[in-house]
């Protein structure tokens, strides 16, 4: 760690997502010096988890791509991934940032060709995939990964399985004695854009998430309808296999209810109504998608996009708060009961798969680390007294890409001026 430098005259951005990744390259290419430090073995959040953006249904290739490229080719961004924040202190202009940076067992040598995987046999989950898939325990986080560099898993240390991925290599890349290190950082302004994480659907009892195999989140779906996801873009259901042209999805799935999450996500309705192109792009017109909803929120640009959701006749929407969900145990299809409150009437619907929508919760209690004022969902106060910790994207509220993005822009300008009032003072 010797060759990171930082002075209260560095901006820190915790977490590396598309919000702290624009917060980064903004805040360089206006000629700070930037730490950006993400938790897990590689940049790109849940963003890169995605198959597709709304509206315009592209891959987040195109706009990790750009990012990455802006982020590789400046020298003013040091990033650290595996780098867990366990604290800060101090105040505006002079914090403290006290991380621990995990083993990944593999340094710079690293060519990402891919023998060490070769030589294992070990699997693991995969996070990438939700759980989804497995992988072997050395692995690439996902193709656009950066670093693109390997990981050994923890689990794998002390086994004969570590030292057949050490042999495999011609490199020398690969150190099995790596330790934690914890490390502190000076900054004059920090940047905190942890995301956010699905709810847990298992809390919703009534829909039986953790009971029925044909019971999936909407992030989970995002996975299966990837052409590089755990079933190369087939939708299957879990349960055996088949394939799901019959799908329900459930608006508000934890989200506005006093039971679980009280504030509108914001991206579930857009999320359920792109989720219903990819049903008709595997199967055309013999996709059935059905959308329960309360009311749907599709603000600005993305009114037009819900109309054409609307015109589809292979998507039909029930205005109704699913009451509860069972199981046809012969078939493993899925019965959601409820009433249609626009006809007033009872239904028992059966379908293949159901997609739970699920809110967005902060991805970090921030107040474990730092001063901070949240809101009643935990998300950062925009405006709240913290000094000079400034929220961005999805930790200051719930938001889609465009908005996070922009959010992290907004984050950027405030924490440059901190610094550039801590430069004056000093110079």
């Amino acid at each position: 760690m010797a060759d990171v430098v930082a002075t209260n005259e560095t901006i820190v951005v915790i977490g590396g997502g598309i919000s702290g990744m624009t917060a980064a390259v903004e805040a360089a290419e206006t000629g700070k010096d930037v730490i950006l430090l993400e938790r897990a073995p590689s940049l790109g959040g849940r963003v890169s988890q995605l198959y597709k953006y709304f509206p315009k249904l592209c891959h987040p290739t195109c706009g990790m791509e750009i990012n990455l490229r802006r982020l590789r080719g400046n020298r003013r961004i040091k990033v650290l991934t595996l780098a867990e924040v366990q604290k800060v202190t101090g105040e505006a202009g002079n914090y403290q940032v006290t991380a621990t940076l995990h083993p990944r067992f593999v340094n710079e040598n690293c060519t990402a060709c891919g023998a060490c995987a070769e030589a294992v046999t070990a699997e693991i989950d995969n996070p990438f995939d939700y759980g989804l898939s497995r992988m072997k325990a050395a692995y690439l986080p996902f193709t656009m990964a950066h670093p693109q560099r390997y990981v050994i898993d923890p689990s794998l240390i002390g086994t004969e399985e570590a030292q057949k991925a050490k042999d495999a290599c011609r490199y020398d890349a690969i150190d099995l004695d790596m330790k934690p290190e914890t490390v502190t950082f000076s900054a004059g302004a920090i940047i905190w854009a942890t995301g956010w994480r699905p709810y847990d659907a298992a809390k919703i009892q009534p829909y039986g998430y953790d009971r029925y195999a044909n019971v999936i989140t909407s992030v989970e779906f995002e996975r299966l309808a990837d052409t590089r996801g755990p079933t190369g873009g087939r939708i299957l259901r879990p349960s055996d296999g088949k394939e799901a042209k019959n799908v329900a999805f459930i608006q508000c799935a934890g989200s506005r209810d006093r039971n679980h999450l009280t504030h509108c996500s914001r991206i579930c309705c857009m999320a359920s109504l792109k989720q219903t192109t990819y049903m008709r792009e595997r199967f055309g017109d013999d996709a059935q998608s059905s959308i329960y909803y309360i009311d749907i929120r599709a603000i600005d640009r993305f009114e037009d996009f819900y109309q054409k959701v609307q015109a589809d006749s292979t998507v039909k929407f029930i205005k109704s708060k699913v009451a509860n969900i069972t199981e046809d145990e012969a078939t493993g299809d899925v019965i959601l009961h409820g009433v249609d409150t626009e006809g007033y009437h009872r239904y028992d619907n059966r379908h293949d798969l159901c997609v739970l929508a699920v809110g967005m919760e902060p991805s970090v209690d921030v107040r474990r680390i730092a001063d901070v004022a949240v809101d009643a969902s935990g998300f950062i106060e925009v405006n709240g007294p913290n000094g000079a910790i400034f929220g961005a994207g999805c930790a200051a509220n719930a938001l889609d890409v465009n908005r996070s993005v922009q959010s992290a822009t907004a984050s950027v300008l405030r924490a440059v001026q901190v610094v550039n009032r801590v430069a004056k003072a000093e110079g």
